[in-house]
């Protein structure tokens, strides 16, 4: 079956997710990207993501009806929802917490903060269960809280003379599949913020991707439609003088 442009656009899609996802290094991409790009059948674009499925998820047909693929944490979130928990709180008077990178949030995740701060990322965390419930708590102090676009994020604390939850809807691409953590509890002349944003490594292995692809089109758009350059395109190239 002869493959269409928005069928090759979807391998792109997915090499893209697989840069970001760390799965291909970056002379993978470009090769496979490029084969990608010069298919002309089915045939041709299968080989380049069969061996790319995220765990728990099934890469996307090349057909028509093919459903969009997963993005960025999206893919991941079967492989990490369970075991057990590493932290169940914090706590910071006259200082500060962190709980950032691979760690496992408790079911019940409590965070209290005074006169001081605290960071609970998470990017690149686990869940003991699919529903999370962390209670903060900040007196005159601060507690923010930075998630993955996909991830499943509600918010029901209050504000007194401060604020809470500011952020949590902005940037939001929510998976179906995700963890559902409710962000609760209280901050008093204080604040808990929630934020959405990729870790550095993932942004830049995107951008890098992005470039990549521009890149290639680029060189594409230069050679023609035929593979040689515009001027052997239009008459065979130039004549010596």
């Amino acid at each position: 079956m002869r493959a269409s442009d928005a069928e090759r656009e979807r391998i792109a899609e997915l090499l893209r997710e697989a840069v970001a996802e760390g799965r291909l290094d970056m002379d993978e991409f470009d090769q496979r990207l490029e084969t990608a790009y010069k298919a002309r059948t089915h045939g041709e674009l299968e080989p380049l993501v069969q061996d790319l499925p995220a765990p728990g998820t099934t890469v996307a047909p090349v057909g028509a009806s093919a459903p969009a693929p997963l993005r960025g944490s999206a893919a991941n979130w079967p492989a990490r929802i369970g075991g057990t928990a590493t932290s169940k709180g914090a706590f910071a008077l006259w200082g500060g917490f962190e709980r950032k990178g691979r760690w496992t949030v408790g079911r019940l995740f409590t965070a209290f903060a005074m006169w001081g701060g605290g960071d609970i990322d998470l990017r690149e965390a686990n869940f003991e269960d699919r529903e999370i419930v962390i209670r903060c708590f900040a007196i005159m102090g601060g507690i923010r809280v930075v998630a993955p676009p996909e991830l499943n994020v509600e918010v029901k604390g209050i504000g007194i003379m401060g604020g809470f939850g500011e952020g949590a809807n902005e940037g939001g691409e929510i998976s179906p599949d995700s963890p559902r953590v409710q962000i609760t509890g209280f901050a008093l002349m204080g604040g808990v913020g929630v934020d959405r944003k990729r870790t550095k490594a993932e942004r830049r292995r995107l951008k890098e991707a992005r470039e990549a692809e521009l890149e290639e089109r680029r060189r594409r758009g230069l050679e023609g439609p035929d593979g040689g350059g515009f001027g052997e395109g239009f008459g065979g190239g130039r004549k010596k003088l």
